[in-house]
């Protein structure tokens, strides 16, 4: 099957969208590898099994994001998930892990706030570096399009998409024309499961504001459709 890259009717950008995406993007492309960019690599954080090709094929996209608490291989160590993280998508709730902040000032730091359509506080966080800017993913454009392409409303239901989810359709729409290698989203095989496991620190609770089954049915339709790559 052929790569898609025409989006069905629920998740067709407005006006709006397309100028946010427009503007961000030469931002994030010049954190990656290759202008134009035509391969991208987003990395979730599911424990994953050593693989020299999964590695090889995530550390030689053009761009490579990453979520949240994410870890990188070691050098030296087994290859699983690769060494290279250009973008990194995240929420004001974010545990550094200790690649986080690992050479912050040759990446892109996006931050997603879908709390604050109901509660979340703006503070910034206390351990954020002092000459570490961030870019503020805004809720119009990015949550609130998801939520409604996934089937949840987050605005008066309280529901929005997990941070790797927002991650993977920030990427595909910076970027509607190149190939999109995922890797590491365990809600895709197992959208039932109330409990993270992370490749780096303790397990967690599948917050109440998630609906992963939804998801789930979002991403098997981009990969079944051949618009994104799953690399287990």
């Amino acid at each position: 099957m052929g790569r898609v890259t025409e989006l069905v009717d629920g998740e067709k950008t407005t006006a709006e969208e397309a100028e946010f995406y427009d503007r961000l993007r030469p931002l994030v492309t010049s954190y990656g590898r290759a202008d134009p960019v035509r391969r991208v690599a987003v990395v979730g954080n599911q424990p994953l099994e050593p693989s020299e090709e999964r590695a090889a094929i995530i550390d030689s996209a053009d761009v490579v994001f990453r979520v949240n608490g994410f870890r990188l291989d070691e050098a030296g160590g087994p290859p699983a998930v690769g060494r290279r993280a250009d973008v990194v998508v995240f929420n004001r709730g974010v545990r550094p892990t200790p690649w986080f902040f690992e050479s912050y000032t040759e990446r892109a730091y996006l931050m997603i706030e879908p709390g604050r359509l109901l509660w979340e506080n703006p503070k910034i966080p206390e351990f954020w570096p002092a000459d570490l800017g961030i870019v503020t993913m805004p809720n119009r454009e990015v949550v609130l399009p998801l939520g409604e392409a996934m089937g949840a409303d987050p605005r008066s239901g309280g529901h929005w998409a997990t941070t790797g989810t927002v991650m993977l359709w920030i990427a595909t729409r910076l970027f509607p024309d190149a190939q999109v290698d995922a890797s590491g989203f365990s809600f895709i095989d197992a959208p039932d499961q109330t409990a993270w496991n992370h490749a780096y620190g303790d397990p967690s609770a599948v917050g109440a504001e998630h609906r992963i089954e939804l998801e789930s049915v979002l991403v098997k339709r981009w990969i079944e459709s051949g618009r994104v790559t799953y690399r287990h």
